[in-house]
């Protein structure tokens, strides 16, 4: 499966349906992937979610419309799928940085967003290192946290583990740990496209105390990767270099179980040459 062939095709249905109503079943379906799953690789690779870039698409047409015809605002919202004029000037109004009566007046500056295509961008600049793994169920224990995506907060997960760090319970967490990879790592669960699970957490076999949240990973394949850098940039950096760069020509799909970013117990995370690993749950074609 050509990944990024089918996620042209699930946006030529996109475009063919910004007048009405797009149906995210279909979407994931010409994807051939989940809906989460295409929500999250759009949003890696195009660098924006994506029921914010379909808010654009169908605001730059109707700011189009507006300028070109005597169409009249209700039957803007309604084509363009908003439940009432308000509703559809306010996202004009966000999107344009004016509101649907006044952009109709010749010399006011209006944005376009134009229509987004993937495709395969060849750098060759830096090498990703990785191996495919496959690891039993095994149990974590830690502290689960509820987050918007983290491009909508990219401070809100460094904050949470600057908790951790500080309230002892990294330490609590080192002294549970006994399973492999060792170390305390962040175990995130993608829940929608603006929400996801953090989880602070190590492996280990032992009995958790009381207040910690404890749950089992299943068996899986894992594509793993070898990661270097201050942990705050390199960790986005190397999400958006698998999910645009690595994944669609991997022959593996991502398989949507519980991500891992993991730490080792040593070293400065903000330091140039600190090394860690992210485990991406994959499944062959």
């Amino acid at each position: 499966m050509d990944y990024l062939k089918e996620m042209n095709h699930a946006l030529d249905y996109i475009e063919s349906n910004l007048e009405g109503e797009i149906d995210y079943s279909t979407v994931a379906k010409l994807a051939c992937c989940s809906i989460s799953c295409f929500q999250r690789m759009f949003s890696y690779i195009a660098d924006i979610h994506l029921s914010e870039y379909i808010r654009r698409r169908r605001m730059t047409l109707a700011a189009f419309e507006l300028q070109r015809s005597n169409v009249k605002v209700i039957d803007l919202a309604v084509k363009y799928g908003y439940e009432s004029p308000d509703s559809f000037s306010r996202a004009f109004l966000n999107v344009h940085g004016v509101i649907p009566s006044v952009a109709r007046n010749s010399g006011k500056s209006l944005k376009a967003y134009p229509r987004i295509t993937f495709h395969i961008s060849i750098k060759g600049d830096a090498e990703m290192n990785y191996r495919i793994e496959k690891k039993e169920e095994f149990r974590i224990a830690g502290m689960k946290r509820h987050f918007h995506a983290p491009e909508d907060d990219p401070g809100a997960v460094d904050k949470f583990w600057k908790e951790v760090f500080e309230n002892g319970t990294y330490e609590e967490l080192m002294a549970l740990s006994s399973g492999d990879p060792k170390g305390v790592h962040g175990f995130i669960e993608v829940i929608s496209e603006e929400k996801v699970d953090y989880t602070i957490a190590c492996i280990t076999d032992k009995e958790p105390p009381e207040g910690m949240d404890s749950f089992v990973i299943s068996e899986s394949t894992w594509a793993v990767f070898q990661i270097e850098g201050p942990v705050n940039k390199a960790v986005e950096d190397a999400w958006k270099r698998i999910f645009s760069e690595w994944l669609p020509v991997s022959g593996y799909q991502y398989a949507e179980t519980v991500d891992i970013e993991c730490f080792p117990y040593q070293g400065n995370r903000g330091a140039a040459d600190f090394k860690f690993e992210i485990w991406l749950p994959v499944k062959k074609m």
